[in-house]
């Protein structure tokens, strides 16, 4: 005999699909009918637009009673996603919540002092590359004027979300967030500093990152504002030096590392990865040094923190970023793919080791 709270517990494991958790948590049960061996649930639907993804959770969770099931859905109001998201913050209002996330997370800032070194391709790939090793993995695209991050990782459109609550897009295995989404690729965004702060304030407060072990933050080249908002949201986060082994770009990621130690910002350098470091003859396998050699263990030596890796030049590295594929993805076993993996595996040991200790936030 099949009972309510049979029902109840069998729903518990429903999960919502964007958000990824219980639907009974989320306030998403609405009834319970049980005669016999037939059940009526009546479900109201967190996000709209994810009707046939709840019903699916929803039936998949009750299938083991083997019961006569019927779904129905309906959309929450908005008094009740207001209520949601209030229990989502846990209790705060939105300007009090610094960082919508649950549980400890690891936040690394990814930085290079000058563009072009490949910064953002590194980020798309060690963030796929921790995802594959079974991380909960988020990437904050700070980079406002320059994204690439929704291209490199393959995902695009708008975010779905509601009552001040965005829903970051996923793409393999890697929640992420980015000015992309809001505008289009030929759109220059023209912004000083406020609205850069508030930019960054938003994609930190108003995105539901659920349980995260680490957010790669994507910055824009240089020491400027958003690398300055960011440490003053999130004191005691890390950073990542991205350079090529060429003098002037080595020189130029010191003293974005330099800027990270400093006094006002206090960002933690976690090493150093030196991108396009020689090209690898598709015939013979011998490395032409493109872009010099040695500069990224000399950024390294001069930060005082470990040369985490070098990451050859590749033709399909290239055009995995073009098509949305990091090469973690399409080609794990190749030069640049191991490259990548053993980064992402050094970072891996990282956050682990601080994993149930809070992260200290301010509010700005």
């Amino acid at each position: 005999m099949i009972t309510d709270q049979d029902v109840r517990e069998a729903l518990h494991r429903a999960l919502d699909p964007s958000i990824g958790k219980p639907l009974d948590e989320l306030g998403a049960v609405e009834a319970v009918e049980v005669e016999a061996d037939r059940v009526r649930v009546s479900l109201r639907v967190p996000i709209p637009g994810t009707d046939a993804e709840v019903r699916r959770s929803a039936e998949e969770a009750l299938a083991p009673l083997g019961a006569d099931v019927e779904v129905r859905v309906g959309e929450m109001s908005s008094e009740q996603r207001a209520e949601m998201v209030r229990l989502l913050r846990r209790g705060k209002s939105r300007e009090e919540t610094v960082f919508f996330s649950e549980g400890p997370t690891e936040v690394i800032a990814v930085a290079s002092g000058k563009g072009g070194v490949g910064k953002s391709s590194v980020t798309a790939n060690v963030a796929a590359a921790l995802a594959a090793e079974g991380q909960r993995v988020g990437i904050l695209d700070a980079d406002v004027w320059g994204f690439s991050i929704p291209r490199m990782m393959g995902v695009g459109g708008q975010p779905s979300g509601t009552s001040d609550m965005i829903i970051p897009p996923q793409a393999h295995g890697v929640k992420i967030i980015s000015m992309g989404f809001f505008v289009s690729d030929e759109t220059p965004v023209i912004w000083r500093g406020p609205m850069l702060h508030k930019a960054i304030q938003q994609f930190l407060g108003d995105v539901y990152w659920g349980e995260l072990d680490a957010l790669l933050v994507d910055l824009p080249p240089g020491t400027g504002d958003v690398s300055i908002s960011l440490a003053s949201f999130l004191p005691r986060g890390a950073m990542l030096v991205v350079t090529t082994p060429q003098e002037a770009a080595a020189k130029v990621a010191e003293r974005a590392g330099r800027m990270a130690q400093h006094p006002n910002i206090d960002l933690e350098v976690l090493g150093v990865v030196e991108n396009m470091a020689g090209f690898a003859c598709p015939h013979c396998g011998e490395l032409t040094p493109l872009f010099g050699e040695g500069g990224g263990a000399r950024t390294a030596e001069g930060l005082e923190v470990p040369l985490l890796g070098s990451v050859p030049i590749q033709v399909s590295l290239r055009e995995g970023s073009d098509e949305g594929t990091p090469i973690v993805v399409s080609e794990p076993d190749s030069p640049a793919g191991d490259a990548f993996r053993a980064i992402a595996a050094e970072l891996g040991n990282r956050i682990r080791s601080p994993r149930g200790k809070p992260l200290s936030l301010r509010q700005a």
